[in-house]
């Protein structure tokens, strides 16, 4: 695994720690940062020395282009290489982004890369998978049926469910309503679904529940909720915002008065379980679909537990072929950009 370590909010330290502990694992790392900052930190894993971090920049492709020894470009560069097999940064998502497709490139017949996030609920058996949570603020009607397509081999593949149902979020549930965008999408993915050609040898590869709204993203009813990079970045951080407040609300109610720490005291193994089952470093962040090799973007406020999670994410990622099955799912369904005319087949994703 391509780490990279800079741009994290506790420092290049907190990464290389979570880079021991994964190489402690069995997980070979290289580990891209300030070698000497790190030192000895990152116990087996092989440190690169990457001292630039480019992670806050405003203008992410320009700052990738222009700065080739920065540490997420070197990690993006060693998956391209073959040196590596997935990267994982968490200093931030353009960045990584940019150094992805300028190094990596899209898979085959991709229009756009998406972020895909698994939301942990404690209503839920498994967590429910948004996306894209931040790639592409924009998205066209095409881009949304292939989000969808991406969200549900995810979820078949990562999370192991069987037949994940997929919706697009929108201001209500009947199929005239949201955007232009996304009724057109809704047309797109429940003709696909009807006419039964998002299928293959293991059968079914999406089943599409229509449209979901806000209120009901954590509900249950569905396991994929597909939408643009802004809404699901503006929906993510209502989630985690909210559910942040709630935590903090029941700890100043339990520490309120001797009864009350009474009570929370009998509580807190409660407590703690639904805290781990909210917990986002648990996941250890959004996915990177859509690119010829996996990336895996945790946030840049995870201690080393969620960067160490994040690390194992991408490692069985790799082993259970999440990219090449994702891309067999969109195969399958049809929903693979077409090569324009006039360009040889084996460029098609050039």
């Amino acid at each position: 695994m391509a780490v990279d370590a800079n741009g994290a909010d506790l420092g290049p330290l907190e990464v290389a720690a979570a880079a021991a502990l994964a190489a402690a694992r069995g997980i070979p790392v290289l580990l891209f940062g300030p070698a000497s900052e790190i030192g000895d930190a990152a116990g087996e894993a092989v440190v690169i020395d990457a001292p630039l971090s480019i992670a806050k920049h405003a203008d992410p492709a320009r700052t990738v282009r222009s700065n080739p020894d920065a540490s997420i470009v070197q990690a993006a560069r060693a998956v391209a290489a073959g040196e590596a097999s997935a990267f994982v940064s968490g200093g931030g998502t353009g960045a990584a982004l940019a150094a992805g497709l300028f190094n990596i490139k899209r898979a085959r017949g991709i229009h756009r890369p998406a972020l895909a996030l698994p939301l942990p609920s404690p209503a839920r058996t498994h967590p429910l998978t948004l996306l894209d949570v931040g790639a592409s603020t924009e998205a066209r009607p095409e881009h949304l049926v292939q989000f969808a397509f991406m969200g549900g081999a995810f979820a078949q593949t990562v999370l192991g469910i069987a037949r994940p149902r997929v919706a697009l979020l929108s201001n209500g549930e009947e199929a005239e309503r949201g955007s232009e965008t996304v009724q057109r999408a809704h047309e797109q993915l429940a003709r696909l679904a009807r006419d039964g050609e998002a299928r293959s040898a293991g059968g079914t590869l999406l089943h599409f529940a229509g449209n979901v709204e806000g209120g009901e993203v954590l509900a249950g009813a569905v396991d994929v909720v597909v939408t643009d990079g802004f809404t699901g970045n503006v929906a993510l951080k209502l989630i985690e915002g909210v559910s942040g407040t709630v935590l903090g609300a029941i700890r100043e109610v339990a520490l309120a008065s001797p009864r009350a720490r009474l009570g929370g005291a009998l509580m807190r193994p409660a407590l703690r379980n639904f805290r781990a089952a909210i917990d986002p470093e648990e996941q250890g962040g959004a996915y990177l679909l859509g690119l010829r090799a996996l990336g895996v973007i945790p946030h840049g406020r995870f201690t080393r537990r969620g960067f160490v999670e994040a690390i194992e994410r991408a490692h069985l990622g790799i082993r259970d072929d999440v990219v090449g099955r994702t891309h067999t799912a969109l195969e399958a369904a049809g929903a693979l950009r077409s090569a324009p005319a006039g360009v040889r087949a084996g460029a098609a994703h050039e």
